[in-house]
């Protein structure tokens, strides 16, 4: 299976590149604009990464689609919440909202499927155990925008899950973040989150998305939740850091999706919060620590 993952600098591209290119009988290539600064992480991948491709050209990402012929593209561009260009209106639209179609309206050109990720923030986190037919009530650009770009037609699939990870070069998410502080922070009990380390959706793609071949449409992917304090004390204990957690019950949020419905389309099994983190921790030691 041939595969082209595009945006493969940022924290999902670069995992689930590296974690597919690893992976027997996948030809893994990746789109990039450039990797300076990034070279150490790339070095045994250079023959398949794909330069200056820059997505305000989207000609270029099409002349890669269209030469490559991949089987499956999965696009893991997106403007994140914490940057602030994510919350600039025609920065947001046409990076979330109207790059997937576009990249769909490609993929169908050359009988590609396309995998693209959407985001819990389409949810504005009153409920909580979302399924998919719970209408998105995000009040934000950012989650409007990203609920504009999922692409659940043309045997396309969008899938809907929120990730934790790691960056290169960069601690602005939140397990970066939390390596880079000294003595305390806050932990919020009441803020519960169901998503799940970028290596693990590797894992599952391997294992329950990319031989499903038939699997198309909007589905959410999502582990048993957890609240951010007891998250954040299992990551301090793993990766061993003498960081205080303080529990605070200040923000209350609860974004969990529920995948009940993805569980019974492929038979999907996730593991339990203590295994995700130490995978997450073996994979930081393997590709990160360069």
């Amino acid at each position: 299976m041939k595969i082209l993952i595009v945006g493969t600098t940022g924290m999902l591209g670069y995992s689930l590149f590296t974690n597919l290119s690893d992976h027997d009988g996948y030809e893994v290539f990746g789109t990039v604009r450039n990797i300076l600064g990034k070279e150490k992480f790339f070095e045994e991948y250079l023959d398949n990464l794909i330069f200056d491709i820059d997505v305000n050209d989207f000609s270029r990402l099409k002349s890669a689609i269209e030469t490559i012929k991949p089987d499956v593209v999965i696009n893991c561009i997106g403007l994140i919440k914490q940057h602030d260009i994510s919350k600039r209106h025609i920065n947001a639209i046409e990076i979330n909202s109207l790059l997937p179609h576009k990249i769909a309206q490609v993929c169908d050109g050359v009988s590609a499927k396309l995998i693209h990720f959407s985001t819990d923030c389409v949810f504005s986190g009153k409920e909580g155990k979302y399924i998919e037919t719970d209408i998105p009530d995000a009040t934000d650009i950012y989650g409007k925008s990203k609920c504009l770009g999922e692409v659940n037609y043309g045997g396309h699939l969008t899938l809907r899950t929120s990730i934790i990870g790691h960056e290169l070069n960069t601690s602005v998410s939140l397990i970066d973040w939390f390596l880079t502080q000294n003595n305390k922070v806050n932990g919020f009990s009441k803020a519960v989150f169901s998503g799940l380390p970028t290596c693990y959706i590797a894992n599952i793609l391997i294992k329950y998305i990319l031989p499903n071949k038939q699997l198309n449409g909007l589905f959410h992917l999502s582990v048993d939740s957890i609240d951010k304090y007891s998250l954040l004390k299992l990551i301090s204990k793993v990766y061993g850091k003498g960081i205080e957690v303080i529990k605070s019950e200040h923000l209350v949020i609860d974004r969990s999706l529920d995948s009940s419905y993805l569980r019974n389309k492929t038979g999907l099994n996730t593991i339990d919060w203590p295994e995700l983190i130490n995978c997450m921790y073996a994979d930081y030691l393997k590709r990160y620590c360069k």
